[in-house]
């Protein structure tokens, strides 16, 4: 064979081997498809009116036994009838007696067909995401009236309470029923006491985004700035406002615990 042909010969090899070894290691799609662990089965809610089959029912209608008062830890004596609950201003707030750290809850909640006043004096309440101590302490998304009912922004329906409004006014009319949507990360500290990272926020109001992960600048206050100071685990609590205008009612309201699943 000539030197020519034993070249080419050499060549057309080289080149084959080059092949086969660019096939070996040219990506796949099963490369990056993953098999396990497989997510374990959760049944959604049925209805408006039901919870995920891994929810801890915090009310479905019934009864007050997953909540206590804030200020005492004595039964909550909210009123509870046909199904639903409705603020007892004059008892106080009331929150879980189980304490969570990070969770989605969902809740619904109706503001009185009647309503009266203005601004923030129009069925007023609030959810505390977690509650760090007596009174209105912890971190709060607003509850209001914000169907055409001016108010400043970061104080209306879905804000986190003078921190951010909502992207979005997803109110329906008074008397009809508003649902939230959270998911609560929890913010975490240092051992001594500095925070680690903040708290973030994702919300739903009636199915329409209204909070995206923003990061809470500390626990709510109504006058001053927002800060953080060291805590665990909390309650959720809901808010008995001290507004004069009629009572809002609560039904169906559930969390999965996240750091369970």
């Amino acid at each position: 064979m000539s030197a020519a042909r034993t070249t080419l010969a050499l060549a057309l090899t080289c080149f084959g081997v080059s092949s086969l070894a660019a096939q070996a290691t040219k990506p796949k799609p099963e490369d990056t498809e993953v098999w396990t662990p497989v997510p374990r089965v959760v049944t959604p809610a049925r209805s408006d009116a039901g919870s995920p089959s891994d929810a801890i029912v915090l009310f479905d209608g019934r009864d007050l036994d997953q909540w206590v008062s804030v200020n005492d830890r004595s039964p909550a004596r909210w009123t509870v009838s046909d199904g639903v609950l409705t603020v007892n201003k004059t008892a106080g707030n009331i929150e879980t007696k189980r304490s969570f750290t990070n969770y989605q809850l969902h809740l619904e909640w109706r503001i009185p067909e009647g309503i009266t006043g203005s601004g923030q004096a129009r069925g007023n309440s609030g959810v505390f995401l977690a509650s760090t101590g007596p009174g209105d302490a912890g971190y709060e998304i607003q509850i209001l009236d914000s169907y055409e009912n001016k108010t400043y922004v970061n104080g209306q329906a879905a804000s986190i309470y003078k921190q951010y409004p909502p992207l979005v006014n997803a109110m329906r009319k008074p008397g009809e029923w508003q649902s939230y949507d959270v998911v609560w990360t929890a913010p975490t500290f240092h051992d001594d006491g500095t925070l680690a990272t903040p708290a973030y926020v994702t919300a739903f109001q009636n199915g329409v985004l209204v909070q995206n992960h923003v990061a809470l600048k500390g626990e709510t206050v109504y006058i001053g700035a927002p800060s953080y100071r060291k805590h665990g685990a909390a309650p959720i609590k809901l808010q008995a406002h001290g507004d004069p205008s009629a009572p809002i009612s609560f039904r169906n309201i559930w969390v999965r615990d996240l750091d369970e699943k």
